[in-house]
């Protein structure tokens, strides 16, 4: 052990690390070989690197349990087997009496061995509220769940029998007004019923991305399911018995490609409506189809599109299957169904384009597009003209105020995601930005961008929530933005204004030749950020943070971080390797975050996973045969970013076991009182019972937290429902303190935000629950419900 140590303190040496691997890797070998040599001070000598390491662990990190393990174990448990073999090593190591020995060995070890226990059994990571005050609060300001739609749309609100668009309403909250299930008796939650969809991956099907992220809607009697295949299934409400199936038969070169996924379906009532589709379902189909079915029937809605689809693919141009396709629901709202779509990360500067499309809800018929390299057209491409290539997209759920007539789209970047060096001015203006179009006609009335030319994919995944906002002379209907990149932003829904400040912050500089960085980046300061455990400053790494199970792979650790340029957030790609904090995968993504409009309580599950990006260039793109997707790639070792200098690799910061390079918690479910901005508590979230080092899951609920993905559904009854987690469990907790009340081992990953709603007088929580093959996560076919007894 010393020998090993002793090597890598000398790598860590050399860029500038710590010296206390190559001391201790010397003061092992000594004391190792006077033991060899049967000589009392090699046991001395142990004892004083036992209690020296002791002591530079607890300057590093304090009494931080996770932090202590790396550090000390490696001497505890030799420390440990000398204690336990006394009376052999006395009798042959000259001169050593018994009570010394005793002592050399059992205090270090034993002293080193609390230092752990003692903070793991007392996390300081779990911070949970006291209820010092009655809820539901009274008149509070964020209490008005519903508004006016001019034309009665259906998806405009929903009630407590209803779950009427994909987070609850096109509002957008993941809130149930249910209020049956209490923290008084969320405990008692039992299964009602389960489903199973069937929708596994068949043989062949070669993609790794099978993922069940679907949230279902309920409307009168009917749980309407999305599959990963894009089946929508039609289940009783309250037996789950299956209704009607519709297979639209998705591309199978496409779901290969580009992945199988959809995360929630429209839905629209014809107002008057009689006979054929006077309810609809509609969703996008892997390939290229919007698709409309009969919501009673599940039969194709013949006057819609041709025979029941709207070829998406018109104006995209020529692109390989699964280069783009539809990840999350439309949205429906006067009279139009909205649709956005992916566009896959750093293949080609040429990508497809980033164009927002609306089409007549009940005819099918184009209405508008927002197509940014056509500023102020919104008519479809002319004969032999297509929409703009490469330009951002909109993957994420989108969201969409009915009384306003005003939609919601969170953008990406523009193609080449880690290289901006070739964009244009609206590509830089609109990137990474929440925009605001007419619902009627698709005009831009407003837009804020999150990150200045953003070069971190930092793209915005959580959906934008609606709620109203408390300001000085009342309140004014807000739009609450989380980011990826660790950000939540409070803005004016009708003009884009910030209601909470928002001041730029200087941001490091030095870009590969040939790009540039922004010199400041926005930031909200009276808001919670997410970068690291949610608060208001965000977590700063040093090489201490460097972590791993024992001293080898923290080690490794260490020489990583030293080795790649890290100067904390916004620390631009290099072509040398830079640590991205927060990662790609955000301190918040799609999950987004779940308000409880009764008491003005946010919820959010976020993550705590740094990465480590590197700038390719095109040379050894090149040598190594790695091409986009429209040459026959891509290599998934890297993103060749054809058309630009550079392509990028991205990755979870990983240690050799295969576990983050920085100590638990990896996740965090947290509670932000919205009337005062505070975070009123906070706790890691998810355990490592089905996962571990070299993936061996553990079986023990050790409370590391893990990434999640997924969302939380908090409900008037006030608790929060929740899976996400790397774990197969699905919780719920009280909304105003954080305890955990109610937990169920489940049969796959629960990659899904669950839902809510009331039906013959009992309250069912629901949730799809089939795993995440990008996570790693079991994958199932299950639906299932919850209720009270």
């Amino acid at each position: 052990m010393g020998a090993a140590l002793a090597y890598g303190g000398v790598r860590l040496l050399a860029v500038d690390g710590s010296a206390y691997y190559v001391v201790a890797g010397f003061v092992a070998i000594v004391s190792g070989v006077l033991l060899a040599l049967r000589h009392m001070n090699g046991v001395w000598l142990f004892s004083a690197l036992s209690l020296g390491t002791l002591v530079w662990s607890l300057a590093e990190v304090g009494l931080e349990g996770w932090g202590l393990i790396p550090r000390l174990d490696w001497l505890i448990v030799p420390g440990l087997v000398l204690l336990a073999g006394y009376r052999f090593a006395v009798r042959e190591l000259v001169g050593m009496r018994r009570t010394g020995y005793i002592a050399a060995t059992a205090v270090p070890s034993l002293l080193s061995l609390a230092a752990i226990l003692v903070p793991l059994l007392n996390p300081a990571a779990v911070m949970l509220a006291e209820s010092s005050e009655p809820f539901p609060r009274p008149a509070t300001p964020f209490s008005r769940g519903t508004v006016d739609a001019p034309d009665g749309n259906i998806a405009a609100n929903h009630d407590a029998s209803s779950w009427t668009a994909y987070a609850g309403s096109n509002l957008s909250n993941h809130y149930s007004p249910a209020s049956q299930i209490t923290p008084a008796n969320v405990g008692q939650l039992k299964k009602a019923w389960e489903f199973h969809t069937g929708d596994l991956p068949p043989p062949g099907l070669k993609t790794k991305q099978y993922l069940n992220e679907n949230s279902p809607l309920k409307i009168g009697d009917s749980v309407y399911v999305c599959t990963p295949t894009q089946q929508v299934i039609a289940l009783d409400a309250a037996s789950g018995k299956e209704k009607w199936r519709f297979n639209p038969r998705a591309d199978a070169k496409t779901l290969n490609t580009g992945g199988a996924y959809c995360r929630g379906v429209a839905y629209y009532a014809v107002p008057n409506g009689v006979g054929e589709c006077a309810t609809r379902i509609l969703w996008g189909v892997t390939g290229g189809r919007l698709a409309a079915i009969d919501a009673e029937t599940g039969k194709s809605c013949s006057g819609f599109g041709q025979g029941g689809f709207v070829d998406l693919t018109k104006g995209m141009g020529k692109f390989t299957p699964g280069y783009f396709g539809t990840t999350s629901a439309p949205v429906v709202i006067r009279g139009k169904v909205i649709i956005g779509q992916m566009v896959r990360d750093g293949q080609d500067r040429r990508a497809p384009s980033g164009v927002v499309r609306a089409y007549d809800v009940v005819t099918g018929k184009f209405a508008w597009a927002w197509d940014l390299g056509r500023p102020g057209v919104t008519t479809e491409p002319g004969p032999g003209e297509e929409y703009t290539p490469g330009t951002p997209n909109v993957w994420a759920p989108i969201s969409a105020d009915d009384q306003l007539g005003l939609v919601y789209l969170p953008t990406g970047n523009a193609a080449g995601d880690f290289w901006g060096g070739t964009r244009t001015a609206l590509e830089e203006e609109f990137t990474s930005s929440l925009v605001a179009v007419e619902a009627a006609t698709g005009r831009v009335v407003w837009h804020f961008r999150t990150v200045n030319h953003d070069l971190w994919d930092f793209d915005i995944g959580p959906q934008p929530n609606l709620v109203d906002w408390p300001v000085g002379d009342g309140v004014r209907p807000a739009v609450i933005q989380a980011t990826k990149s660790g950000q939540i932003f409070v803005l004016d829904r009708e003009n884009g204004k910030p209601l909470m400040p928002v001041v730029q912050m200087p941001a490091p500089k030095g870009a590969e030749a040939g790009d540039f960085t922004a010199p400041t980046q926005p930031i909200s300061p009276g808001m919670p950020m997410t970068v690291g455990a949610p608060g208001y400053i965000a977590e700063r790494l040093t090489e201490r943070d460097a972590w791993g199970l024992s001293p080898f792979d923290q080690l490794a650790c260490r020489i990583e971080f030293k080795s790649n340029r890290y100067q904390g957030m916004w620390t631009p790609p290099s072509l040398s390797g830079s640590i991205q904090y927060p990662g790609s995968h955000g301190g918040l993504n799609w999950g987004g975050v779940s308000v409880d409009l009764q008491r003005g309580i946010m919820v959010m599950n976020t993550n705590r996973l740094p990465y480590i990006g590197r700038l390719v260039s095109r040379e050894e793109i090149d040598a190594k045969g790695s091409r986009s997707l429209n040459q026959g790639g891509p290599d998934k070792r890297m993103m060749p970013q054809v058309g630009l200098p550079v392509g990028a690799v991205k990755s979870p910061w990983l240690s050799a076991l295969q576990q983050p390079c920085i100590a638990p918690p990896w996740g965090h479910l947290t509670g932000v009182d919205l009337r005062t901005r505070q975070v009123i508590w906070r706790r890691p979230f998810g355990t490592g019972y089905d996962s571990g080092p070299m993936g061996l899951k553990t079986h023990m609920k050790l409370p590391t937290g893990t990434p999640s993905d997924g969302g939380p559904l908090t409900t008037a009854g006030g608790v929060t429902i929740i899976g996400a987690t790397l774990d197969q469990f699905m919780r719920g907790f009280d909304t105003a303190t954080g305890r955990m009340l109610w937990e169920e081992r489940l049969p796959a990953g629960a990659q899904a935000a669950p839902i809510s709603y009331v039906h013959n007088g009992k309250q069912y929580v629901v949730a799809v629950v089939g795993g995440h093959q990008r996570l790693g996560t079991k994958l199932g076919d299950s639906v299932i419900a919850w209720t009270l007894p």
